[in-house]
């Protein structure tokens, strides 16, 4: 039973429960009536409640889920641009992040609140996408610049990112990057995103699709 399922089959349950205490209240006058009672009309449907939504926030952080609003299409097929200039790409594509959570891997502020005020942006995102004006997909920005906390996350410490030659092209390069100084997306270094405006002019990965 998949855990999608499982909730199903718990808010099931409740929803009869409710119903049958709702509709035979004599049952309520025993002492074990009170107790289903108090289970069914306010026990279960906070466990349902929050098993439901424990569900989707985890659902939340799969690429899947990013990638199924229109909008997002494009910056979906970048991830298979077959050119490794293409920074998502090559991390996608080598499996640098999981491919299932990628989105969610490089978007999540690594800080104590971080994947709370992820969630809370894209529940702006599915405001706007329901709601609200949806940009086009070239004029979509970030919220506020990368953090170069974002890598360092994962490639601090690491002996090809430590060591790597275009990373000391200056005596305190390596030091500006890692203190947030030098974008690790500035000109000439990984400036190259998601382009989804020069898709039309690559080719794409096979492998993974």
């Amino acid at each position: 039973m998949t855990p999608l399922v499982g909730v199903a089959v718990f808010t099931v349950i409740t929803v009869v429960l409710a119903l049958l205490v709702a509709f035979r209240p004599e049952l309520t006058r025993a002492r074990g009536g009170k107790i289903l009672a108090f289970l069914a009309l306010f026990i279960l449907p906070v466990a349902a409640s929050w098993l439901g939504f424990s569900k989707q926030m985890s659902r939340a952080e799969s690429t899947q889920f990013c990638l199924s609003c229109h909008v997002m299409h494009d910056y979906g097929r970048s991830l298979y641009a077959d050119d490794p200039s293409f920074v998502p790409a090559k991390h996608f594509q080598n499996r640098l992040v999981p491919r299932d959570h990628a989105c969610y891997t490089c978007h999540t502020d690594y800080t104590m609140f971080g994947p709370i005020s992820s969630k809370m942006r894209g529940l702006h995102h599915l405001y706007v996408e329901y709601l609200g004006a949806i940009p086009k997909p070239g004029q979509i920005k970030l919220y506020t610049p990368f953090n170069n906390r974002e890598c360092l996350y994962c490639h601090l410490g690491a002996r090809t990112y430590e060591e790597a030659t275009e990373h000391h092209k200056t005596p305190d390069m390596l030091a500006r990057i890692k203190s947030n100084q030098l974008s690790c997306m500035s000109s000439n270094c990984h400036d190259t995103i998601h382009a989804i405006d020069s898709l039309k002019d690559v080719t794409f990965w096979k492998g993974g699709q």
